[in-house]
C-alpha cells in the first residue's frame, strides 16, 4: 500500500505569501518558551501551554464555527487550512502541539468510511496525510519539543502499519527522540478516554510522563442542577435507543446507549453527541427520560475553565467538545514537557535512564518500514 500526502501549494506560490504574525498572549513579556498551537480546535492545547508558563505564537484551525469559539475565548482568530500557509512564515517556537485529525484512525471514523466504502488513515485525502504537514513543519523550524495527541486506535490502525510509519518518520526521517503513553482521562475528569500523546525531544532528554491520580471524580461533580427540558429525550428517540440496544444484545453485539448517574464515569464523549446523546445519557429516575448532558456540563467534562466562553449553537459545542483534548491531561503532560526543556541537557535521573534505556532497545530492533517520510516527500515534490 502507498501513501500520499495532500499536495500543498506549490514552493514558489507559498512563499508569496505575507509572513504570519506573532501572537502573543498580551503581557508582553519575554523568554516563556513559545509554542505553536495547530489544528486548534477550541484551544484546549493553549489553555494547557499558557498555564505551564508558554507563549502561543501561531495558531491554525479550518473549521470555521471552531474558530468562531476559539477567538471568542482568546481574542484572535486562528489562521485558516494549515496548507495555505507557508512553512517558512510560521513563526519560530520552541514546541508544537497539534492533536491533529483522529477520525481517520479511530475505531469509529475507519468503521463508518469502511461501510461507505471511502478510504481511511493515509489514503484519506482530506484529513489522513496530515501529519505528514506536521513532518515539514517540524523538519524547517526544528523546534526543541513536540507535543502530539490522537486516538489510541492509532497504534493499531492497519496492524500497527500507521503508527509505524510515524514512529520512523518523526525519529528516524527528522531525528527527534520519542516518548509515547496512552492517558485514561478518568482519573483527572469524569470520563473514561483513552488517548496517545507523543511527545518528542530535538536532544535526547530524560523525559517522564506525569503520573496521575488511582481515582478519579464522578459525574456529579460536573452536572448542573437546573437543566431545560429540552435536554430531555423525546418518548420516541428514547424507544428508539431501546429498541436498537435490543436488537444488538440480542445479535451479540455491544452496541447501546450508556444510562449514567452522578455517581459514575461516562463513557468517551464523541464528535457525533450531537446527533443522539447516547453513549452519555444521564438518568432522571423511573418516570422520565434520560436526557442529554448540557454543552456546559460537556465543557466541564472536558475540563475546560469555568469561564470558558460557549458563543455556538449547541450542535456545534457538541462537536467541539467531542474533538477536543482534555484539558486538566493536557496540563500536566505539559508542565512535564516545560520542566524537561529547563533541566541542563544531560539531566538523568535513574528512573528516566531506565525508561530511555527501555526506549531505546525497541527503537533498536524495530523492522524498517519500506514507506518513509522522505519517499513520500518526494513524490509531492515530483507532483507539484
Amino acid at each position: 500500500m502507498s501513501y500520499r500526502t495532500t499536495k500543498r501549494p506549490a514552493k514558489s506560490e507559498r512563499l508569496r505569501e505575507e509572513p504570519v504574525a506573532y501572537h502573543t498572549n498580551g503581557n508582553g513579556r519575554h523568554g516563556k518558551p513559545k509554542f505553536i498551537d495547530l489544528f486548534c480546535g477550541i484551544g484546549g492545547f493553549r489553555f494547557a501551554f499558557e498555564k505551564a508558563g508558554c507563549e502561543c505564537v501561531f495558531s491554525s484551525d479550518w473549521n470555521k464555527y471552531a474558530k468562531i469559539t476559539y477567538e471568542a475565548n482568546f481574542g484572535e482568530k486562528p489562521f485558516g487550512d494549515i496548507h495555505s500557509v507557508a512553512v517558512a512564515n510560521i513563526p519560530a517556537h520552541d514546541i508544537l502541539c497539534a492533536g491533529f485529525p483522529c477520525q481517520p484512525f479511530s475505531i469509529a471514523g475507519v468503521s463508518k468510511k469502511l461501510s461507505l466504502g471511502k478510504a481511511h488513515g493515509f489514503d484519506d485525502k482530506e484529513q489522513g496525510n496530515l501529519f505528514f504537514s506536521l513532518a515539514e513543519i517540524i523538519e524547517f523550524h526544528q523546534p526543541a519539543a513536540f507535543v502530539l495527541e490522537n486516538v489510541k486506535n492509532l497504534k493499531s490502525h492497519d496492524q500497527g502499519r500507521t503508527f509505524q510509519i510515524i514512529r520512523n518518520t518523526l525519529t528516524d526521517a527528522l531525528g527527534y527522540h520519542l516518548h509515547t503513553a496512552v492517558i485514561d482521562a478518568q482519573s483527572v475528569v469524569p470520563q473514561h478516554r483513552e488517548r496517545i500523546f507523543l511527545v518528542g525531544f530535538k536532544e535526547r532528554r530524560a523525559f517522564e510522563f506525569p503520573e496521575f491520580p488511582a481515582a478519579g471524580p464522578k459525574l456529579e461533580s460536573i452536572l448542573e442542577t437546573d437543566v431545560s427540558d429540552k435536554y430531555t429525550l423525546s418518548n420516541h428517540l428514547w424507544k428508539y435507543l431501546q429498541d436498537y440496544a435490543a436488537k444488538h444484545r440480542a445479535a451479540g453485539n455491544g452496541f447501546g446507549f450508556g444510562l449514567v448517574t452522578g455517581k459514575d464515569t461516562s463513557r468517551t464523549l464523541s464528535a457525533r453527541y450531537y446527533k443522539d446523546g447516547s453513549e452519555i445519557l444521564i438518568s432522571q429516575g423511573p418516570r422520565k427520560n434520560p436526557r442529554r448532558l448540557t454543552p456546559r456540563e460537556c465543557a466541564r467534562l472536558m475540563g475546560y475553565p469555568k469561564d470558558f466562553k460557549i458563543p455556538v449553537s449547541d450542535t456545534q459545542a457538541y462537536k467541539q467538545f467531542g474533538n477536543s483534548v482534555v484539558v486538566p491531561v493536557v496540563e500536566r503532560v505539559a508542565k512535564a514537557v516545560v520542566s524537561t526543556l529547563q533541566h541542563p541537557v544531560d539531566y538523568k535521573p535513574e528512573l528516566a535512564l531506565a525508561a530511555n534505556d527501555k526506549e531505546n532497545k525497541k527503537t533498536a530492533t524495530r523492522i524498517a518500514e519500506s514507506v518513509s517520510y522522505f519517499k513520500t516527500k518526494k513524490r509531492r515534490k515530483e507532483s507539484a
